[in-house]
């Protein structure tokens, strides 16, 4: 059997020259949350409810585009992709009816990225379940299986869902994510993680409904996995792993009282009900409830609304033809009644709360629930099905644990479940940044902090300044790490998702070309992530389609680090307007090749010639050279480079050793690495780092090591142009050190030249310094 090309060792990840892996990777790709045929981004209602008829082929791109996004990916340094899908895109027709064309297109762009020598790890994504439940992930017939309407969700509010909303261009920010606490998202995620224990009643095809979704998902995932292994050519050489469920939420699990909304519910915004005011909602009845705004601190109340559903009701009439997906649901189970009024939680004829604590205990074991027991119980279930099912298949797949997300881990350390091939995937937001649109750069809060209870009060763990703010980011992703370690053992993390909102401040960016904000936000979550330890992520998110009117086109949301509005970060800085010249394809080398302290870069002024990409000639030109956007003129009329600076940047790819530290100064352009080797790193097997030509033109580049030689290159390998660092060191604590250009963040076309510092900043900006 071959080496494995990427191996779990302790809490790191090494290659087969057992060298450790840095895994430096983006989510591929956000358009693959909804169908190509028919095209409906979520703005979009023409045959919305037409679910079982589309096709996801085509996402996350065509097999024509894949080269060129590829490509591209590979230029800027990524090695990692997280391959977004749907259970929705594999199994929409009906249970069981597998969409084949669009598994053997996923092969075709799996190949394609194999070529690209990328390591990929498949995520069967979910938002808030469905699109039809506003979000993404299920098909549509589950919501039928689960005795719902979706068609009744928009005067209901079980749902808040951009296609139905009646002027899309108004839909809140940020909203989508409210729908976790709204009856439709409640009641799915209650049966699929714990149907049996609160829904008993819920039976389908002779089974619980936990057991009929949970099956049909986990199926789904391993008929994609098989269909992958059977390609022949793809499992090990680019898939290398499968993830859990994308975000799993525990519905009402654990609810102690349904009538009030939880202390731990953090987000709320827009009118917000009690799990009880939303079991009404959905039979009809009308309620007055809060109205939540979002501020520098969490949540607020700001008033109060009326909600009146007009004797409409989200659950399935009796009357519904069930016979349709060819399913028999137990007579038990009756249509046309709230499924809690069933389980006698409430009396319909009067409208009383009849058992407010009723998701309070563990029916089995009386327990009381928390997040923590729901998630050792309910999710590790689930958990080990969707593992079981992969392993059957791929026996050494890498399994990204996913646990709810900033929810205590499960505590699987020193158990069965304490996986040498399981990943630690957490998220992480900048809550503040990603609600309020806006980059503070003057004062930020320590989310992770406050959810542990680290502080007396929220006041408290206000971060004044930039530098506490990228200080409070760092620490609390090192939090997130450590916490992983101490519950589910010495595994490595990779944060799968991590990213900003690029509409910040009003759009101001797309009118004036300026990503300073965006630049410092996103600098500063990567300052973060290179600072943690943890060894790798997935940046979210690369959107092929995104425009400045729509941004991702999927609720609002605009995250995409590139954009068919926006010009791509030239290879060097260089490069005009016009066209791109790439660095030397040759060698540059230290001069001291045998132990040199410190050496300076040379460039060959005569050999100046373009790398010829192995899969096509690509040049930095806007997206639009694939999609043309429609943007009013005055969103899309200064584009810029997406504060691609910010994340184009260098990185370690494979060490020789362990990786101590390493880290990227952006206003200073430097880089640094701090490693510990039992071995000496030889020009067959070095010490490699990426070095983007654009902070680090060949011509201009200073290198610093603490011991032997290095050359610095650009090929053509795995069909991307990159620059990269091939160090040889001695064994023991060894230090590289790499300084390239400085230049101005943020800016927009042709106003690159360097940026005043914080001190410069705040002379010209009048304010005193204390």
């Amino acid at each position: 059997m071959a080496p494995l090309r990427l191996r779990i060792e302790g809490r790191t990840f090494r290659d087969t020259n057992n060298r450790e892996v840095t895994l430096r990777g983006i989510n591929v790709a956000g358009d693959a949350k909804f169908p190509t045929s028919p095209n409906l981004p979520s703005h979009k209602f023409d045959h919305f409810y037409e679910g079982d008829d589309v096709s996801f082929v085509g996402r996350p791109f065509s097999v024509d585009e894949a080269h060129l996004h590829f490509s591209r990916l590979k230029r800027w340094g990524y090695t990692l992709i997280r391959y977004i899908f749907t259970w929705e895109a594999i199994e929409h027709a009906g249970p069981g009816q597998y969409d084949e064309a669009w598994v053997q297109h996923t092969i075709q762009v799996l190949r394609l990225a194999k070529d690209y020598g990328f390591y990929v790890f498949m995520d069967p994504h979910q938002d808030v379940w469905s699109r039809f439940t506003g979000g993404s992930g299920a098909p549509m017939w589950t919501i039928y299986a689960c005795g719902l309407n979706p068609r009744a969700f928009p005067a209901t509010e079980a749902a808040w869902v951009h296609n139905t909303y009646p002027n899309p261009a108004d839909y809140p920010k940020m909203i989508w994510a409210t729908n976790y606490t709204r009856l439709a998202c409640q009641v799915i995620f209650t049966m699929f993680f714990a149907g049996k224990a609160f829904v008993p009643k819920a039976i389908i095809d002779g089974k619980n409904i936990q057991d009929y979704l949970q099956d049909h998902f986990v199926s789904a995932c391993r008929h994609l996995a098989l269909r992958i292994q059977e390609a022949g050519d793809l499992e090990n050489g680019v898939v290398i792993g499968w993830e859990s469920m994308n975000e799993p939420n525990r519905g009402l699990v654990g609810f102690q009282d349904i009538s009030v909304i939880p202390s731990e519910q953090k987000l709320q915004k827009g009118p917000s009900p009690t799990a009880w005011q939303a079991i009404l909602l959905g039979s009809g009845r009308s309620c007055e409830m809060a109205i939540w705004d979002f501020g520098g601190l969490g949540p607020y109340k700001s008033g109060t609304t009326l909600v009146d559903p007009k004797g409409e009701m989200a659950w399935l009439p009796a009357d519904y033809d069930d016979s349709k997906y060819g399913w028999k649901r137990d007579p038990d189970w009756k249509l046309g009644e709230c499924i809690w009024a069933q389980h006698g939680i409430w009396d319909t004829s009067s409208d009383e709360l009849l058992k407010k604590g009723y998701f309070a205990k563990d029916p089995e074991s009386g327990r009381k629930i928390d997040y923590e027991y729901f998630t050792n119980k309910w999710f590790m279930s689930y958990y080990r099905k969707h593992r079981e099912a992969i392993t059957s298949v791929y026996s050494n797949a890498i399994m990204f644990c996913q646990p709810p997300v900033l929810e205590i881990p499960p505590s699987l350390k020193g158990t069965e479940d304490d996986d040498r091939n399981m990943v630690f995937s957490p998220h992480y937001y900048d809550g503040v940044t990603l609600m309020m649109k806006k980059w503070n750069r003057y004062w930020n809060v320590d989310v992770f902090g406050i959810l542990r209870g680290r502080y007396l009060s929220p006041a408290f763990a206000i971060k004044i300044g930039e530098t506490a703010i990228r200080n409070c980011f760092r620490d609390q992703l090192s939090a997130i790490r450590r916490e992983g370690v101490d519950y589910m053992g010495n595994h490595p993390c990779v944060f799968t998702e991590i990213g900003i909102p690029y509409d910040m401040d009003d759009k101001y960016a797309y009118k004036t070309g300026d990503y300073s904000s965006q630049s410092s936000a996103m600098d500063a979550n990567h300052f973060a992530l290179e600072g943690c330890g943890a060894n790798g992520y997935t940046l979210w998110v690369y959107t092929t389609m995104n425009n400045h009117e729509w941004g991702d086109l999927w609720n609002g949301e605009d995250l995409s680090i590139v954009s068919t509005d926006d010009k791509l970060l030239p290879l060097s800085p260089s490069a005009n307007a016009k066209g791109q010249k790439s660095a030397s394809a040759s060698s540059t080398s230290s001069d001291d090749r045998s132990s040199p302290a410190f050496s300076e870069s040379r460039s060959n002024k005569n050999s100046l010639a373009s790398p010829r990409n192995l899969k096509q000639t690509l040049s930095t030109t806007s997206m639009a050279s694939l999609q043309r956007s429609n943007t009013p003129a005055e969103i899309g009329s200064n584009p810029g480079y997406r504060a691609a600076e910010a994340y184009v940047r260098p990185s370690p790819i494979a060490t020789v050793g362990n990786v101590i530290s390493y880290g990227f100064d952006l206003r200073n352009c430097t880089f640094s690495l701090v490693l510990e080797s039992t071995d000496v790193a030889t020009e067959e097997v070095s010490t490699e780092v990426f070095l983007p030509e654009y902070h680090f033109p060949k011509d201009n580049i200073a290198v610093e090591v603490s011991s032997g030689k290095w050359t610095i290159s650009v090929d053509d390998a795995d069909g991307g142009m990159i620059q990269v660092l091939k160090w040889q060191h001695e064994k023991g604590p060894q230090s590289l050190t790499v300084k390239g250009v400085k230049k101005r963040q943020g800016t927009s076309l042709g106003q690159e030249e360097e940026a005043p510092g914080y001190l410069e900043q705040c002379w010209q900006s009048g304010c005193a310094i204390m």
